[in-house]
């Protein structure tokens, strides 16, 4: 019997789109009440207490994804199709904005400032900054309190020059939004549409160097610096200690040893260990970077060098063997920026330090396919319920953007559970279990 996802012509399925709606709301509203918040408001500037992934229930993440899978397949269903093909202007108002500080702007001023205002200390022209206002706000980013007036609301207070997650937009909206827009021309040239090396990639097309090497260019500095910041973002918006909750590091003995490969300062581990004080932690990448993460922790948590609890030793991933003998290995959003053959040769050096108890640690997005199987030929991953996508279409939507800007940028790739599983096949791991960690997943490997 066919599925109400795969009928045609079948208007259930509409109805329990509402149904599923509901009932997660219901569950949303519980969440609020139960630590006596209100829910939620568009037009409120205070932060909320489930902002941050880390903050919130896996009922209430299961909730979210629900309404907003449901939510995007209603509207997609009854909308018509040419109006929902060509809603994509909103990146590139949110570059002028960003870049304009216009957050920063409305500050402390719910009652809105004037366009005319907005214009003057911006130095935009009045007429187009209000036509880009009014396009954000009508997707709720600022509100128009009246008309030509804007004030900030729960998105646009996000675009403070100060959060995390104003470097990322403008990251995204900048270098990613224009990189992108080469991917037709990169996809259909006969040399660089099969290839996966760097210089293939869309953003080679459109710079002529590589994004690395545009960063460390006196061009490209400014970007470089915004890069930082919005890989802070990325944090804040994954959930930057969603590593100390969805892993039962409680469980393990004192003198555990992780060793965190690549793990550029050691910021994400720094809070793994500072909750576990059982943990240890060892610290491997490049040699420069190796000096910055000494002046990190020197300043950060000195007490933990002085201790011993946490030691740095250099590593170039690709040509050398991590600290042997640990007991995890952690390799956080590293395999995303290269093919798998790189992926491959970085597994095996990894592979060739474990001892016969070790574990392996993948901390990545993780992309699901968009059909849906039967849970005993994928027993991995969650399945969405009808009849949602069963990779819960929009509530998940954005490893799949992920995926696509690491193509624009690096020409490399985020994969699925099963593509990670092969690689483990051919670096001598064998696949342990997918941990559910929010926006990403863990995937955890040992020796096979």
């Amino acid at each position: 019997m066919p599925t109400l996802q795969t009928r045609k012509g079948d208007a259930a399925h509409l109805t329990t789109l509402v149904q599923l709606i509901s009932s997660a709301v219901t569950t949303v509203l519980s969440e609020y009440e139960a630590v006596g918040k209100p829910a939620p408001s568009l037009d409120s500037t205070e932060p909320g207490p489930f902002d941050t992934p880390e903050e919130q229930s896996e009922e209430l993440v299961k909730a979210v994804r629900i309404i907003e899978a449901a939510c995007g397949q209603l509207a997609t269903s009854v909308a018509s199709p040419g109006h929902v093909m060509f809603n994509f202007k909103e990146p590139a108002c949110l570059q002028v904005v960003t870049q304009a500080k216009i957050a920063d702007l409305l500050l402390d001023k719910p009652e809105g400032l004037h366009v005319d205002d907005l214009a003057r200390q911006s130095g935009l022209d009045s007429g187009k900054l209000c036509r880009i206002l009014r396009l954000l706000a009508t997707r709720h980013c600022f509100r128009e309190v009246q008309p030509n007036v804007f004030a900030n609301n729960r998105l646009s207070i996000k675009l403070l020059a100060k959060d995390p997650i104003w470097s990322y937009v403008g990251h995204l909206t900048d270098e990613g939004m224009k990189s992108t827009a080469y991917l037709n021309e990169a996809l259909t040239d006969p040399v660089s549409g099969p290839s996966y090396a760097v210089e293939a990639s869309p953003f080679y097309r459109m710079q002529g160097c590589t994004v690395f090497d545009h960063y460390a260019s006196p061009e490209g500095q400014k970007r470089a610096d915004r890069f930082a910041g919005a890989m802070k973002g990325l944090g804040e918006v994954n959930g930057k200690r969603m590593l100390r909750k969805v892993y039962p590091w409680g469980g393990f003995p004192n003198g555990t040893v992780i060793c965190d490969v690549g793990g550029s300062t050691g910021h994400v581990t720094m809070d793994l260990i500072q909750t576990f004080p059982q943990l240890r932690l060892v610290i491997q990448d490049m040699p420069h970077v190796v000096d910055q993460a000494k002046e990190f922790w020197a300043q950060e948590d000195p007490s933990a060098v002085q201790s011993n609890r946490v030691a740095f030793a250099p590593l170039d991933f690709f040509t050398e063997v991590p600290v042997a003998g640990c007991d995890f290995y952690y390799i956080r959003h590293i395999l995303h920026d290269w093919p798998d053959a790189e992926c491959v040769k970085i597994l095996s050096n990894v592979r060739q330090a474990m001892k016969p108890t070790s574990r392996v640690l993948i901390h990545e997005f993780v992309l699901q396919n968009v059909a849906r199987v039967l849970a005993s030929e994928n027993p991995h991953v969650d399945q969405a319920p009808e009849p949602l996508l069963p990779n819960y279409g929009m509530g998940r939507i954005r490893p799949y953007q992920q995926d696509i800007n690491m193509m624009s940028f690096l020409n490399s790739k985020e994969r699925t559970v099963d593509e990670f599983i092969s690689l483990g096949v051919q670096s001598g791991l064998k696949f342990a279990k997918l941990w559910d960690a929010g926006e990403t997943g863990l995937v955890e490997l040992v020796l096979a």
